[in-house]
């Protein structure tokens, strides 16, 4: 059994917040530019530069990429040979705060959705738990804003709707979106299981790097093909149209029931922040 100090914890969620914040991961970076290249809008190729001169500006003088600096959502997967001394979801929360507080992020949550009073330190977080074999721990922060989030929608599809009733999900998803997520996205969709767990796998599709597709050569063809479809939708950078609606399109799936098929489309903007550490 491999002992790990809650204190660690706290210390890697909190520089982990900074990161995700300030940092743009390199396969985003890699796919703006590639993007810029291709983009046949003059404004459209513009508006990915500013992005593009954004990131490089937050990374050097280690400023969020974005205002709106999110939601906290952490990814946990613990070995089974893990034991934690402290309270592991206790740890979680400090270092959100400690991270929010250190790195001067803004801090957005409210107590309650209707008489809402800030918490002051981005505290909750959303947590997800996996247990896994071995005695690592791997914690990934991946802080969600709201206003991709507010796009994002669940479809409860029927089997029979199949393929051509997953497409008109995402592409009704991303029109009604428009300019409101701060395109170009990165589109999560998860596809089975049931009403919340549709939803978990279209956060998780989220943290895979933009352009790596599927291990399935079946869904890898259907997240090429959608997303070309989406970029024809001609919404384009920041909304101003264009050919680079989106910059990636990733799927997860899972087993489900015989009579439903659950989609959920989670919408991200271009930022898609999250990293990882393993301890």
């Amino acid at each position: 059994m491999r002992e790990i100090d809650s204190s660690r914890i706290r210390e890697t969620i909190a520089r982990l917040c900074i990161r995700a914040n300030t940092e743009l991961n390199q396969p985003v970076l890699e796919a703006l530019r590639a993007a810029q290249q291709k983009e046949e809008s003059p404004v459209g190729r513009q508006l990915l530069g500013q992005l593009l001169e954004n990131a490089a500006i937050a990374r050097g003088e280690k400023l969020p990429i974005c205002q709106d600096t999110g939601l906290a959502v952490v990814f946990v997967r613990i070995g089974q040979e893990v034991h934690v001394n402290g309270s592991l979801e206790d740890a979680i929360h400090q270092g959100v705060a400690e991270g929010y507080t250190k790195g001067y992020l803004r801090k957005s949550v409210v107590a309650d959705p209707l008489r809402r009073g800030n918490t002051k330190d981005n505290t909750p977080a959303i947590i997800h738990y996996e247990i896994v074999p071995g005695e690592e721990l791997t914690l990934t922060v991946a802080p969600k804003g709201i206003g991709s989030e507010n796009m994002s929608r669940i479809y409860m599809l029927k089997p029979s709707q199949g393929l051509a009733g997953i497409e008109e999900a995402v592409l009704e998803t991303v029109r009604l979106a428009g300019s409101n997520a701060c395109p170009p996205l990165v589109i999560g969709l998860g596809v089975g299981g049931n009403f919340e767990r549709a939803a978990e796998l279209a956060k998780k599709a989220l943290l895979r790097p933009v352009g790596e597709h599927s291990a399935d050569p079946f869904w890898a063809q259907i997240e090429a093909e959608l997303l070309e479809k989406v970029n024809n939708l001609g919404i384009g950078p920041q909304g101003f149209g264009g050919k680079t609606t989106a910059i990636g399109l990733n799927i997860e799936t899972m087993p489900t029931h015989i009579a439903g098929m659950p989609c959920a489309v989670n919408i991200n903007c271009h930022v898609t922040r999250h990293k990882t550490e393993v301890i």
